[in-house]
């Protein structure tokens, strides 16, 4: 799991000192395995600190409560899977187009399964934590954005807004059926992966068709 503490919402102050990242990653990496193999209602604040070794008090320092673990957790997943997605960019110019998407999605369906605390905590608090919705939507609007800007400078000749709308149904498309497609049986899995590309290989040829 990425290092790097970024400022996000939910924390009382931001780890400055490297003694004090090490610290919040360490609560961090702890409740994340807590969380997966005891579910996140039965994980306390006070059983985290105690496997994580570190005083309650020190925890509550940057966490006032679990919420803002979780928040904390919630950011560190999506930073580190649109880090990923946007590497994809600039290594992706000669490719079909085609090729490009199947990669963003093979590369969405793999972190999840290399971080299975990212569905698992999300799925299980986002009507409990609604700050958690607020975060994935954040991480959402910026791979838009990233994304309707590789489609403007790959062909251009649509309006700005178009590349937007384009992007929008690209990114929640793939979003929406990788999600659903992780509580399936592994043959339906895979199959819904498959259906996933087509799906928005077909949408996105249909602006810009691939010659033969």
């Amino acid at each position: 799991m990425a290092k790097n503490i970024e400022p996000i919402p939910g924390m009382h102050r931001q780890p400055k000192q490297a003694r004090s990242r090490e610290r919040v990653n360490k609560i961090l990496d702890v409740a994340e395995e807590m969380f997966i193999a005891e579910g996140c209602n039965a994980v306390t604040t006070n059983a985290i600190a105690a496997k994580a070794e570190v005083p309650i008090g020190s925890l509550y320092q940057f966490f006032p409560d679990k919420a803002a673990i979780l928040q904390a957790l919630t950011a560190r997943y999506t930073t580190l899977l649109n880090q990923q997605l946007l590497a994809i960019g600039p290594a992706v110019d000669s490719l079909p187009l085609s090729d490009v998407l199947a990669l963003v999605i093979d590369t969405n369906d793999q972190f999840f399964a290399d971080y299975p605390g990212y569905q698992a905590i999300f799925m299980q608090m986002q009507e409990t934590v609604p700050e958690l919705a607020t975060i994935e939507e954040a991480a959402d609007v910026e791979l838009i954005e990233a994304t309707a800007n590789f489609l403007s400078q790959r062909s251009p000749g649509l309006d700005a807004d178009h590349y937007q709308v384009i992007a929008i149904v690209i990114v929640k498309s793939i979003g929406t059926f990788l999600w659903l497609s992780r509580s399936q049986p592994p043959d339906r899995r895979q199959r819904l992966l498959d259906e996933t590309k087509r799906l928005v290989q077909s949408y996105a040829l249909s602006y810009w068709p691939e010659s033969e």
